[in-house]
């Protein structure tokens, strides 16, 4: 046990403190999925990760900060991997398909993340919460420009784009509550299955 103790001590040492900052946030949102956003405080925060809270201060000032990283890198990344879809110029079908991929995926690899993204986001102070709240403004257009494409060329029928965004959000996001990678299908499966059940409603 102490030998385990000095090794992931030894190993603590020699971590970047981007790959620190990394473990923290894991950490964190490992302890946000069991206890609640509310009921984390960083106490327990330093605790799970084994430093002192005055080292968790040096890295993370509050538990909002917290937060604020862990929107940042979930919508940062959601718009990137749809960016370069975009760029490398995939069809409509490929661009939506792919946005309930990442959702799943961010769900299937980053449950707490996505946890805290989705149900706490509202609790990031006012500046923050405004560039948040822009950031997943700017990433839903994306998504509606997409499916407004689809309708534009004729692989989609005339639909609301926005009504009909909302909905792949909707049935993507939900996952979080009940997908667990020991169930029946796979987060990849659920995926497939969304896009199958969407796209049959988007047909001509």
């Amino acid at each position: 046990m102490a030998e385990a103790d000095s090794e992931r001590r030894s190993r603590r040492r020699q971590m970047s403190k981007d790959e620190r900052r990394a473990e923290i946030i894991a950490t964190a949102a490992d302890l946000f999925e069991k206890l609640g956003y509310a009921g984390a405080s960083m106490d327990d925060i330093a605790a799970a990760v084994g430093i002192g809270k005055p080292t968790l201060y040096h890295y993370f000032r509050s538990k909002s900060e917290l937060l604020w990283y862990m929107h940042e890198e979930l919508i940062d990344g959601l718009t990137a991997a749809h960016r370069a879809r975009v760029e490398r110029g995939a069809e409509p079908v490929e661009l939506l398909r792919g946005v309930i991929h990442d959702f799943l995926e961010n769900i299937a690899t980053r449950r707490g993340q996505c946890r805290v993204f989705f149900e706490n986001h509202r609790e990031l102070p006012d500046a923050d919460l405004a560039v948040a709240t822009e950031k997943r403004t700017r990433y839903e257009a994306m998504v509606e420009e997409a499916v407004r494409g689809g309708i534009a060329d004729g692989t989609f029928r005339d639909v609301d784009t926005k009504l009909f965004s909302l909905a792949i959000f909707g049935m993507s996001n939900w996952a979080y509550q009940w997908y667990h990678s020991d169930g029946k299908f796979s987060h990849e499966e659920i995926a497939d299955a969304f896009w199958d059940y969407a796209y049959r409603g988007l047909r001509p």
